[in-house]
Formats: structure tokens, C-alpha cells, sequence
């Protein structure tokens, strides 16, 4: 084993610390380990991302719905546009584009940059999300009644999973505001059934559009995903001594400079 492949081994388990930690973000961080690290092209990069990202939010979401964190309903009415959203981009549309998109002079804007560019880009406002500190009052969502937008919360779905497809990524801080603003749901259960609709949609949409599809290093995929779920429970333990808030920011900027670093590696080398 080279000692790059080495480093990625850790970084997959520093992923799910950094879930455990600070419950969310981590994972975000998958397709550049995989791309970078262990040198595994776009489309199966962004395919064993979806693996890696609904497996570690499915144990996040378990844990959240034993502590009464999880609204089914809202699991159901949101996450099932996103599932067809994420495996119609996974099952059709990334298969179909051209290695290279188009050429302008002597530049040629690749399928690789597009799904990596595109990456890089929401990076930023999940970054973001990390760095601002959450305006919306809770007191008056908890005394609420939960009530649905349908036509948005259907097209946020599929607009969702689309994204989601399109570059592996969960997008939980597009689910979540989605799911306080459209459905009024209350900010702590929010989080929890974002959760569960990202492991939905990120392993159905996996196992619908490339299980099947295309060839699948599976004993290498089960490593790396263990290993982020072991990170996952020591950072949920040393979440009891580290301040998550403060980290939480810290991470935000590290989260930028990795953004920058992923389109100085796709446009410029």
C-alpha cells in the first residue's frame, strides 16, 4: 500500500469524525479523498460517494430518530422527489455525457470539470452554512403546526437530488432550510430527517443508477465507509469534550480552501 492510499485511509476515518463531531460536513469531503488520494475517476468518485454519504447519514439519522428527531412524514413527502431526482441524474444523465463537454480554441471543458467544478462551487455555501450562526427562532417553529408547500418542496426535491446525483454530495444545507422554511419544521428535526432523506436518496439513487451499471470495487468501498462509521463514534465521544460550535467554524474555512484547491487542480493543472 502506497503511503498516499495510506493518508486516504485516514482521512476517511477523519470524515467520520468530523460527522460525529460536529454532525455534518464530513462527508463532504469523500470525493476529493477519492479523487485525489486514490485517483478514482469522476463518475465512480461521485458513485461511491453516494455509498459512503448514505451509509454514514443513515447511522446519524438512526441515532437522531431514537431521540425523537425524525419526522417520517416529512422523510416521505420530500425525500421521494429527491430519490427520483438523484437516480435519474445517476441513471441517465451522467452516463450520457461526453468526456469532453465542448472545446472553445484550444480549451476543452471536460465532464470531469463540470461535476467537479460544480462541487467546488456549492462547497462554498456549504461552508457557509457552517459559519453563520442559525437565525431562525425555534421557539416559534415548536409552536407550529407542521404544514407543507407541496409544488416547492416537490421541485427543492428533485432539484435536491438532482444535485445530489450530480456530484455526491448529501446538500443537507439546502435540505435543511428547505425543510424549516416549506414545511415548518422545527430546526432540531430538521437536521434529524435531513438525515434520513440523504441516506435515502443517496443509496437508492446508488444502487438504481450504478451498482448495476458499472463496476464496483466493493471490498474497497466497504473499507473506506467502515471506516468512516468508526469515525462517526469517536467523534460522537469526543464531542463530549471538544466544542463542536468552535470546530464547526474552523471547519467552514477548511471546507473554502479545499473548494480552492479543487479548481486550481481541474482548470489550472
Amino acid at each position: 500500500m502506497e503511503i498516499i492510499e495510506l493518508f486516504g485511509y485516514v482521512c476517511a476515518l477523519f470524515i467520520g469524525v468530523i460527522l460525529g463531531l460536529i454532525g455534518g460536513g464530513g462527508s463532504i469531503l469523500a470525493v476529493p479523498v477519492l479523487a485525489y488520494l486514490f485517483s478514482i475517476e469522476e463518475k465512480s468518485a461521485t458513485a461511491y460517494s453516494l455509498f459512503i454519504v448514505g451509509s454514514s447519514a443513515a447511522v446519524g439519522g438512526i441515532k437522531k430518530h431514537f431521540k425523537g428527531f425524525v419526522d417520517w412524514r416529512t422523510v416521505i413527502v420530500f425525500g421521494i422527489p429527491a430519490i427520483i431526482g438523484v437516480s435519474l441524474i445517476r441513471k441517465f444523465v451522467v452516463p450520457s455525457l461526453p468526456d469532453i463537454i465542448f472545446t472553445f480554441n484550444d480549451f476543452d471543458f471536460t465532464r470531469r470539470m463540470a461535476m467537479f467544478g460544480l462541487f467546488a462551487l456549492l462547497m462554498i455555501p456549504a461552508a457557509l452554512s457552517m459559519l453563520k450562526k442559525r437565525k431562525i427562532k425555534e421557539d416559534k417553529i415548536n409552536s407550529s403546526e407542521v404544514k407543507y408547500n407541496y409544488p416547492l418542496i416537490v421541485i427543492e426535491g428533485i432539484l435536491v437530488g438532482a444535485i445530489t446525483g450530480f456530484i455526491g454530495a448529501g446538500g443537507g444545507f439546502l435540505i435543511i432550510p428547505a425543510l424549516v422554511i416549506l414545511a415548518n419544521v422545527e430546526m432540531k428535526v430538521a437536521v434529524g430527517t435531513s438525515l434520513i432523506i440523504i441516506a435515502a436518496k443517496s443509496l437508492i439513487g446508488f444502487f438504481l443508477g450504478d451498482a448495476f451499471t458499472m463496476q464496483v470495487d466493493w471490498q474497497f468501498l466497504f473499507i473506506f465507509t467502515f471506516l468512516s462509521l468508526i469515525g462517526i463514534f469517536i467523534g460522537s465521544y469526543l464531542s463530549n469534550f471538544i466544542d463542536g460550535k468552535k470546530l464547526k467554524i474552523g471547519f467552514g474555512y477548511f471546507i473554502i480552501l479545499m473548494a480552492i484547491f479543487i479548481f486550481y487542480m481541474e482548470f489550472f493543472i
